[in-house]
């Protein structure tokens, strides 16, 4: 039987600088904490919760209606949650759709995800728009703000945070056939499982390695190329990491870095990444390719990018994309090595498929090797 909203429990939004909403208790009842986020995507709400690069964050759907068309096992980016919470507008208990297998809340229940719904979320995002991403809590069980108050105080800044040892693969594992015509080593950094489905697609077999593998780890599985996936947290914190991937580039092997991947590239090569105001989140992000001229609609999850001023310095390196509503820098390339990275999500999930093609890039970069 479905609940009615005005059944539900209280719930209590605090962010940072001490602002309050309130609204109603869904999901597990419970306390959450983390950084807040907006999402400006009207679909793919499963795809957005199971991405890892969320980790650590409170998202802010602006659609107004999440969870009307239930959970499908199918549409997942990893095995688990991510999110550490979910603040929306309309939290739906029922769903449409006959593929659907669950609720969210049965979902949210399942991995014991605290949600706040029936707040203004259009007020909440012109807030965060205005005064830029910071901490936030959570609670159902917790209605007096000044203890919410001191529970928050404890949070750690997502700046100088490392996160993606919290959903990289702990082994390393196979993924494709094994008599494909290309090996792709894959640094795991908190990994979307669309990006191994677009290279499997693409006569790809996959070893994804730990974000902890040591070179020799990986280059004995003799690679065709190297694939840097996203994950989350500050790129800037992962010194070991920039190494890496710096020793990697040198082996002069086809690399691809999607959105931590490329702050990683970025920083293997000088250049620092720093934190933005709110960041970019949603599957309507507008992007130019300065190689062809034409322009794409691409899907992002980032609350970092890299030092612009610091790339036009280096002569090695080639800008190939940039965001046309703040122009930030969306995508570079190496010029002596067939080596390049973008800012966005090419596999698309959620998102529109416009940005396929680096995919196929990458896969003749392998080829010409």
């Amino acid at each position: 039987m479905q609940l009615k909203y005005s059944a539900l429990p209280k719930a209590i939004l605090l962010l940072e600088d001490g602002k309050v909403f309130e609204g109603k208790a869904a999901g597990k009842i419970g306390t959450t904490s983390g950084e807040i986020c907006f999402n400006t995507g009207m679909t793919g709400y499963q795809e957005i919760f199971t991405d890892p690069s969320y980790f650590g964050q409170i998202v802010v759907m602006t659609n107004p209606h999440i969870g009307n068309y239930g959970i499908e096992n199918e549409e997942i980016e990893s095995e688990s949650i991510k999110i550490a919470g979910l603040i929306c507008k309309k939290f739906n208990q029922g769903f449409s759709r006959p593929r659907a297998k669950k609720s969210l809340q049965n979902y949210f229940e399942e991995f014991g995800i605290v949600s706040i719904c029936e707040l203004d979320t259009r007020a909440l995002v012109r807030y965060i728009r205005d005064k830029g991403a910071m901490n936030c809590i959570i609670s159902s069980e917790i209605t007096e703000v000044e203890e919410l108050k001191k529970q928050l105080v404890q949070v750690p800044k997502m700046e100088g945070l490392e996160l993606s040892s919290k959903v990289s693969c702990q082994n390393a594992y196979h993924y494709g056939r094994e008599n494909s015509k290309y090996k792709v080593a894959v640094l795991d950094f908190g990994i979307k499982k669309n990006i191994l489905r677009s290279l499997q697609e693409r006569d790809c077999y996959l070893k994804i390695f730990p974000m902890n593998s040591k070179i020799s780890e990986i280059l004995s599985f003799n690679p065709n190329g190297i694939m840097l996936s996203n994950g989350p947290g500050d790129p800037g914190a992962m010194i070991k990491e920039s190494q890496l991937v710096k020793e990697l580039i040198e082996t002069g092997k086809p690399v691809f870095g999607i959105c931590l991947g490329h702050q990683l590239l970025a920083q293997s090569q000088g250049i620092k990444t720093y934190k933005m105001h709110t960041g970019h989140r949603g599957i309507n992000h507008p992007v130019k390719n300065l190689i062809s001229g034409k322009s794409e609609i691409t899907s992002q999850n980032h609350g970092f990018t890299i030092d612009a001023e610091q790339v036009k310095i280096n002569t090695n390196i080639e800008v190939t994309h940039i965001n046309l509503n703040d122009h930030t820098i969306e995508g570079i390339r190496l010029k002596d090595k067939k080596v390049f990275s973008v800012q966005y999500h090419p596999e698309s999930n959620p998102g529109p498929y416009d940005s396929r093609y680096l995919f196929d890039e990458f896969i003749n970069n392998m080829a010409s090797i």
